[in-house]
Parts: C-alpha cells; structure tokens; sequence
C-alpha cells in the first residue's frame, strides 16, 4: 500500500536548520510531484513547497522563499525538505505529499522553533 514516512522533525531554536525526509513507497514515487504542507496549531492546512516530477521546476510560498529548499531523490524515492533561517512562526506539523491524480498524505512530522 501507499507509503509517505516523513522524519528529521524537532525543536530547534530560531535561526537553526532542520533537514525532513519523506521516504516513498507503493507507488511509482518518479512519476509523482511532491508537496510539502503544514500545519501549525489552531491554523489550516498551509502549501509550503512543490517539486516537479524530475526535480527541474520547484515552487514555494511566499513566507518560506529563500529559507526552504525542496528537492528529491527519485533513485532513493526520497523528497526532502531543507529548512535554514528558521523562525518561531514555522512551527508546525509538516507533511509529505504525493501528488497526481490522487493524493497521498504522510502522517506528518513536528517542527517546533522556540529559543
């Protein structure tokens, strides 16, 4: 069955990094755009960051551009999501999202930023 394991969540004090991983399984992981999404407590659901098929077109918020770098690994159906410059207002549960006709959801991994 389909499979998005998110981790390398944690509390980290701002102006740290953090590195989440999303290891993919079930599905043909290369032929699918991954997202990341979060959300922080008492919000919605926010888009964070999207990756093409191939790695070769990427989008970002508005609120993570130059911070947040998504990339992936389709060899290792890995997506990964590189967090620099943290800040207090990125505290969230992040989740992995593969995306095409369906989607599919990770259960989310906890990034808490506070000094």
């Amino acid at each position: 069955q389909v499979q998005l394991v998110e981790s390398g969540g944690g509390l980290v004090q701002p102006g740290e990094s953090l590195r989440l991983s999303c290891a993919a399984s079930g599905f043909t992981f290369s032929t699918y755009a991954m997202n990341w999404y979060r959300q922080a407590p008492g919000k919605e659901r926010e888009f964070v960051a999207s990756i093409s098929t191939t790695g070769g077109s990427t989008n970002y918020a508005d609120s993570v551009k130059g911070r947040f770098t998504i990339s992936r690994d389709n060899a290792k159906n890995t997506a990964f999501l590189q967090m620099n410059s943290l800040k207090p207002e990125d505290t969230a549960v992040y989740y992995c999202v593969a995306s095409r006709a369906l989607y599919y959801w990770g259960q989310g991994t906890q990034v808490t930023v506070s000094s």
